[in-house]
This record gives structure tokens, C-alpha cells and sequence, in this order.
């Protein structure tokens, strides 16, 4: 079965009542949990995106917890598990400055990581793509964020 484009589905769905667009979106939820994480964060969550970067902090510091630290292995398993997640989350949000925090926040965490990432040549680059890639975001916000977000990228170089 083929997908239908996005322009296609979006001239259907203005055919659809409420009830039906509710069905919908409930079926959907079923089926993976990415789409009831997202349906969550639009519906509860995207009111106050504050709270919502507190959130996903609070599961990055979690599950950096969890990383079993005597082994490089299972620390780069976990550290790219964390990455994956965090950016799925930033998907969800679609702010700008949320995708620069939570980036941020990933790195500062990996940087205290104890072992070291300098004693590992994969986590020290997922560490310097970070950073690049924080700086490429940077460039899109507004000058005062700019500067506040280059200090902090300053201070984890």
C-alpha cells in the first residue's frame, strides 16, 4: 500500500466531521507510541514549553543514570539511545530555542559523564557533532539568545 502525500490527506481530513477527526486521531494513537507522545505533548504540553524542557531534562538525567558505566560499549549503546530519544522529543516541540536547550543540556550531561568521553574517540565526536550542531541552530535565533547560547557552547568547548 502506497501513502498518500501530505497535501492529499490534509484536503481529506476538511472533508471529516469532528468526531471523525477524533476517531482518527485515536486510532492512530494506538498503533505506535511516538504518535500518543506526540498527541500528549500537543494537547497538554505545548501550552508551556517551560515545563515541557523540564520534563524531558528531568528523563535525560534519568537515563544518564542509568548508563552502566563500566563498560565504553554500553556507555556509547546508552549515550546514542539518549540522543535518539532527546531528539525525538525536539521533533515534538518544533521551537527553536527548545531544540538549542535540550541540545545544550545532552552535551553539558555527556561532558560530566564520568568515565571521560576524551578516553573514547566515538563519544568524544557524538559530543563535537552536538556542538556543531548547536552552533548552526544558534545562527537562526535572535541576536540576545545568540549571544547567551554562544557562552554557553563557549563554556563546553
Amino acid at each position: 500500500m502506497k501513502a498518500e502525500s501530505v497535501v492529499t490527506i490534509r484536503k481529506e481530513l476538511k472533508h471529516k466531521s469532528p468526531e471523525e477527526l477524533q476517531e482518527l486521531c485515536l486510532r492512530l494513537a494506538r498503533f505506535k507510541a511516538e504518535n500518543k507522545e506526540l498527541l500528549t505533548y500537543l494537547l497538554f504540553e505545548s501550552e508551556n514549553e517551560e515545563t515541557y524542557i523540564n520534563t524531558v531534562k528531568e528523563f535525560i538525567d534519568t537515563k544518564f543514570s542509568e548508563i552502566g558505566s563500566n563498560n565504553y560499549y554500553h556507555i556509547k549503546k546508552g549515550v546514542r539511545k539518549i540522543q535518539r530519544n532527546t531528539k525525538k522529543f525536539i521533533r515534538y516541540s518544533n521551537v527553536k530555542e527548545t531544540e538549542v536547550e535540550l541540545l545544550l543540556y545532552f552535551c553539558r550531561k555527556l561532558k560530566a559523564f564520568r568515565p571521560s568521553i576524551n578516553n573514547n574517540t566515538t563519544l568524544k565526536n557524538i559530543y563535537l557533532k552536538q556542538l556543531e550542531m548547536i552552533s548552526k541552530k544558534v545562527i537562526k535565533l535572535h541576536e540576545d539568545l545568540q549571544y547567551d547560547y554562544n557562552e554557553d557552547i563557549k563554556d563546553l568547548e
